[in-house]
């Protein structure tokens, strides 16, 4: 069972069972992941101080307590629950040779084994968290929100203590975190090691490593990576996997375990300069290969990957890094084009949505942004 198993099972168990009080209360839904996971219009934008996470996380806190609903009830629906395994599902297992005398063991039943072991291990680690700690757990914010030093560029004591404060779900670091590569890994090396301390988990720690112009390391010569061509140049998926394996090689050796990466944009509107060569076309089903291949890139290093910027920049015109843009495309039109890679996510083996701050008020009704519609991010995404 690997790290990676287990936070990511006990991430969608946590989400899972205090969803609808902590969303109503928080208010934020930009801060939370499709695999349970923190998430943004993109994590350029700031999502909360210190302070302000700790006054959110104490409000939510109050307001669950102060229910008269118990907040582990708040399971997802009967139809999106795991069924159970039936003798029709297991028809097709391989018969025992006659001749053997040992057992052949199902593939399934192995899998579900696993499975098994890792809620058991899920479970575990939130018996003994409170629902504070939960909420905190939620959250991917900057290592500046955290300790409140500008800029930081090492894990020592303050982050520690902070981590002991405010046990969050995960750091996201950028350009002016990371000098070079020793200091890199000396830094992610530490902060993992409290939080493994502190919660016995390990964090998110995160990056935005595209290539081509979005990239944190790569665009930094003390570091020595090779430096990817932007999307918009990949041909097929074969080079949009390459992609994904020489980000992901560099930066798992470095000691990062998410990249926000690939852009999953279909660029539909010609006026968008915000995703521009960051996307890989306007082909939606090229867009989804080719991002689905990257992806696999990234998972062949241990990297976990975010398709972004759900649900569809390609179709804006503003920058939402700026405030918030919009799309007047109705649901269906969406549906045709811009939604379509990440719908098919989950199964390519995604492991995270990116919501970006965009309005579609040709869905929803109103201008208010996806990273905050419950309709967008539970009706339509989950």
């Amino acid at each position: 069972m690997t790290t990676n198993q287990i936070r990511k099972k006990w991430k969608f168990i946590c989400r899972c069972r205090i969803s609808k009080k902590v969303l109503a209360a928080l208010g934020i839904l930009a801060v939370l992941g499709a695999a349970g996971c923190s998430q943004s219009g993109d994590s350029e934008n700031e999502i909360a101080n210190s302070g302000v996470v700790e006054n959110t996380v104490e409000n939510t806190a109050e307001n669950i307590a102060g229910s008269s609903a118990d907040p582990s009830s708040e399971m997802f629906p009967e139809s999106m629950s795991a069924k159970p395994v039936s003798a029709e599902m297991t028809a097709d297992h391989q018969t025992p040779d006659e001749n053997s005398s040992e057992p052949v063991v199902p593939e399934t039943e192995s899998a579900i084994s696993e499975t098994d072991a890792v809620s058991e291990k899920v479970e575990e680690l939130l018996a003994d968290m409170t629902l504070e700690e939960k909420i905190y757990q939620m959250f991917i914010i900057t290592p500046e929100q955290l300790t409140g030093v500008s800029p930081v560029t090492a894990a020592g004591d303050m982050t520690k203590a902070k981590l002991e404060q405010y046990p969050v779900g995960g750091l996201v670091y950028f350009s002016g975190n990371l000098v070079s590569a020793d200091q890199t890994k000396t830094m992610l090396s530490n902060v993992q090691r409290f939080s493994g301390e502190i919660e016995g988990v390990d964090l998110f720690l995160c990056v935005d490593e595209e290539g081509g112009r979005v990239v944190r390391v790569a665009q930094n010569e003390a570091f020595q990576v090779e430096k990817v061509a932007p999307m918009a140049n990949v041909t097929g998926e074969e080079e949009a996997y390459r992609c994904g394996a020489v980000i992901g090689a560099y930066l798992s050796e470095l000691g990062f375990n998410v990249d926000f990466a690939p852009d999953a944009d279909v660029l539909t509107n010609s006026a968008n300069t915000v995703i521009g060569d960051r996307s890989f076309g306007s082909d939606p089903e090229i867009v989804t290969k080719y991002a689905a291949a990257y992806s696999d890139g990234l998972h062949a290093h241990g990297m976990m990957s975010t398709f972004k910027h759900f649900p569809g920049h390609g179709a804006t015109e503003a920058d939402t890094h700026e405030g918030y843009a919009y799309t007047d495309k109705s649901y269906e039109a969406l549906a045709e084009a811009e939604l379509k890679p990440f719908y098919a996510a989950g199964e390519n083996g995604v492991d995270m949505v990116m919501a970006a701050h965009i309005s579609v008020p040709a869905v929803i009704g109103d201008n208010t942004p996806c990273s905050l519609s419950e309709r967008m991010i539970t009706g339509i995404l989950r």
